[in-house]
């Protein structure tokens, strides 16, 4: 029997985090610099949990109401708690906790400190590199 592979081993380290307070300006403009779709909200204080900002909670705020991209904050668009899993568990339960709920990314932790990002892509990825 193979070991298992652990969600620290197909993860992104390099997490795209934003402070709460920042507009949604800002966080626009991190998402087109680094190219991504979502943003990791970080703690407002140390236990605190981690939230999340998709581009959809950001255009539903900015097209479908008519909120003005200046002065609406992320706080008041972001998802809190985000979703986390384990650093040290098998992907297996992560994909599974992503698919049950339709989650595409969650945060990735141990001890409430963020290591990183694991999306359905990433899995995704991984599954692709099995068939190499």
């Amino acid at each position: 029997m193979q070991p298992p592979i652990l969600v620290e081993q197909i993860m992104r380290p390099n997490v795209n985090v934003i402070d709460p307070c920042a507009s949604l300006k800002d966080a626009l403009t991190m998402m087109r610099d680094r190219r991504v779709h979502s943003l990791i909200v970080a703690k407002s204080y140390e236990h605190d949990a981690y939230g999340i900002i998709t581009n959809t909670q950001i255009l539903q705020k900015i097209l479908a109401e008519d909120g003005d991209v200046e002065l609406i904050n992320v706080y008041d668009v972001y998802s809190k708690p985000v979703f986390s899993v384990s650093a040290k568990i098998d992907i297996r339960h992560a994909a599974k906790l992503m698919l049950e709920h339709n989650i595409k990314r969650v945060a990735v932790t141990d001890s409430n400190e963020l290591k990183g990002v694991l999306s359905t892509t990433d899995l995704t990825k991984y599954l692709i590199s099995l068939l190499e």
